[in-house]
């Protein structure tokens, strides 16, 4: 039997903003250290995503040790400190059915940054000392806390899955899609297609992950990462294979993890173990 690998490993520092690709990354309460700790809301406190706006994909993120760097064709770069600043303003936020979750404000510089380039008044926010977000899925256990990410604190997606769905695109015409359609943080290699559906625990590296359930997809994942253009796959595809038979209005991709070791590293090489 073929042994089951991590083959990549990616970041989101700010929700809905393009990802980076890591070599390692180090876990911690929140999930994978770095992972949706920034996020872009508007007036009123609500999230900004690509959902509605896919020009934020064209906005790069990237990670030092103390900075976050956001970058744009034709709009040059802006850095804010990563760590949080007990002194920053806060804001109430929400997040989906997170509601009055409080957030710390990122400063003018960077707001006035992002609003010239998505077009509309925005701001960037961080999690800080106040934040606090229980995992609100089913699989939840107490103290189990995350970011700004969507339902949990990340998400498993096999190259197997990727070259199934490509099949059955390619087989209707179309072109075939990137896995970073998908927004995954941790790609494995090694298993049948959709084989992390099954999976209730697995462990990685030095950490153990308990599964919340398979990815109910968006219209984000047809939306170019790199040009913010959109099209009809892969959710057209999607629909005639992986629709929910409850709930037809759901189509899956990728499985929805909860991290239940609060501290350890993962790095792209890993072996993958179903538990």
């Amino acid at each position: 039997m073929a042994s089951v690998l991590v083959t990549g490993l990616y970041l989101y520092p700010v929700k809905s903003l393009r990802g980076c690709a890591v070599p390692a990354t180090e876990f911690d309460e929140l999930g994978l250290a770095g992972d949706r700790r920034f996020m872009v809301i508007d007036e009123a406190g609500k999230f900004l995503t690509q959902r509605a706006l896919p020009r934020m994909a064209r906005v790069d993120t990237a990670l030092t040790t103390d900075q976050l760097i956001l970058s744009a064709d034709g709009a040059g770069r802006i850095a804010v400190p990563r760590a949080a600043d007990p002194a920053a303003p806060l804001r109430t936020v929400g997040v989906w059915k997170s509601e009055g979750l409080l957030a710390e404000d990122c400063g003018d510089d960077v707001a006035a940054w992002l609003s010239g380039f998505l077009g509309g008044k925005c701001r960037l926010v961080r999690i800080g000392e106040k934040f606090a977000r229980p995992v609100l899925k089913s699989a939840a256990h107490p103290g189990d806390v995350f970011s700004f990410a969507d339902g949990a604190p990340l998400l498993v997606a096999g190259e197997a899955s990727l070259a199934d769905l490509n099949d059955r695109i390619q087989a209707g015409g179309g072109e075939p899609v990137p896995m970073d359609r998908f927004r995954p943080n941790i790609v494995v290699t090694g298993c049948a297609p959709f084989a992390e559906d099954g999976w209730s625990h697995v462990r990685l590296g030095d950490v153990v992950l308990r599964s919340a359930g398979k990815s109910d997809r968006c219209i984000v994942t047809t939306t170019d990462q790199r040009t913010g253009e959109r099209g009809k796959e892969p959710l057209h595809t999607l629909a005639t294979f992986r629709r929910d038979p409850v709930d037809p209005s759901s189509v899956y991709f990728g499985v929805n993890f909860i991290n239940e070791s609060k501290r350890g590293t993962v790095r792209v090489g890993d072996a993958v173990a179903p538990l």
